[in-house]
């Protein structure tokens, strides 16, 4: 979509347009819809309209509903926002720290969605987005959602950042052949990450960036949103919290585990329960935090399962009760699904090359009752614990 066409999308007449495509999407075949408007309309513009809605129709998932059927979307834009509970969990970060009315930059803003929030967190904010029609997309939906906020269309790495408290980045992570996983390859580059870093900033990074590559002196932290990583984020100066290194945050529920909650690691033989952390404990290298929570210590030092003695309730790890351990043997395995019965068999693995769906059709679950297969190693060999979830 061409800026000029997001222009007449927004007039009055673009308006209809796209109130009626969002009316009809999904409840007509679109080839179909996209006929009839362009009797009426020019095709370039019944095409952005229907975009939009299919747009608006999936960002119901990611923002607020009746945020979604108001703002507007590119599809990398959409692809690339950040998910909305995540950003009011930054945007309140931020507004606790630098208090109310402070002055942030948010970098490389895309279609606003972190924006959005932190303007209602209270702090004052202006979006620096370098593409033309993204910028254009992120201050309408400024004005759409009736935020208090200013875009403006240029380079991030030009802004004068001695205006502002505190600075707001979200490189670009994706290419031409999707994400990008090698921090390097961020746009602005990694280099522009480190100066923001060395003042007081929050860059948004992917959950996979590896830990050598975090400053000192800046807090990395981990998010996950039901279960689910969604993001990490680097933390520095002013914003950084008590000298924590490392830090997972569960959303929604808010609980958070740091570096300073860490023991250490300790090994120990199977017990009678197994417990799955959450995605950003892993991510953020808190597994032994995790265990020590539990009472519990991991069954092997490369692996992120922890076992113990009791059944102890926390939000940062999925508990199972161990109901049998068997040795990997396919054969073995079908003989013991057989005999239990198992007809509904969900496979979890971690530290061996083993593929869940295949190892499903060879054990052949056809009985009544459902189970679940833990693959694993315990000293040094493949082993399947059988667990009831908690």
């Amino acid at each position: 979509m061409q800026t000029a066409t997001f222009d007449a999308l927004r007039s009055a007449a673009g308006a209809a347009l796209l109130a009626q495509a969002t009316a009809a999407h999904g409840r007509e075949d679109e080839f179909a819809l996209g006929t009839r408007l362009r009797r009426d309309h020019e095709p370039d513009l019944v095409a952005a309209a229907l975009t939009q809605a299919r747009l608006r129709a999936r960002a119901a998932d990611k923002f607020d509903p009746a945020d979604a059927e108001r703002m507007f979307f590119t599809v990398d834009g959409y692809e690339q926002a950040t998910r909305v509970a995540v950003a009011r969990h930054r945007a309140s970060r931020l507004a606790a720290t630098l208090g109310a009315g402070a002055a942030v930059a948010d970098l490389c803003c895309g279609i606003g969605g972190d924006l959005v929030e932190l303007a209602r967190a209270g702090l004052t904010v202006t979006g620096v987005e370098a593409d033309e029609l993204t910028a254009a997309v992120a201050a309408a939906n400024v004005a759409a959602l009736e935020v208090d906020a200013r875009v403006v269309h240029g380079d991030a790495t030009t802004v004068d950042r001695a205006a502002y408290a505190a600075v707001v980045c979200d490189p670009a992570r994706r290419g031409g052949r999707g994400r990008v996983f090698d921090p390097d390859a961020y746009r602005p580059p990694w280099s522009f990450v480190l100066s923001l870093l060395a003042e007081t900033a929050c860059v948004k990074v992917a959950p996979g960036l590896p830990h050598e590559r975090i400053p000192a002196g800046v807090e990395a932290e981990w998010v996950s949103e039901r279960g689910e990583v969604k993001e990490a984020a680097l933390w520095s100066g002013g914003l950084a919290r008590d000298g924590v290194e490392r830090r997972a945050t569960l959303l929604p529920s808010g609980a958070t585990l740091t570096d300073r909650d860490d023991p250490g690691p300790s090994v120990r033989p199977l017990g009678g329960y197994l417990y799955e952390p959450d995605g950003a404990v892993i991510r953020a290298g808190l597994v032994t935090a995790a265990a020590a929570l539990v009472g519990g210590g991991l069954l092997d030092p490369s692996i992120a399962y922890v076992t113990a003695d009791a059944a102890v309730g926390t939000p940062f790890a999925r508990g199972y009760r161990v109901v049998d351990t068997l040795p990997y043997d396919v054969k073995a395995l079908r003989r013991y699904v057989r005999a239990q019965d198992i007809g509904v068999l969900t496979v979890k693995k971690r530290g061996v090359g083993v593929e869940p769906e295949r190892l499903r059709a060879a054990v052949r679950p056809r009985g009544e009752r459902a189970a679940t297969f833990v693959v694993t190693r315990i000293a040094g060999a493949a082993t399947v614990i059988v667990a009831d979830p908690l």
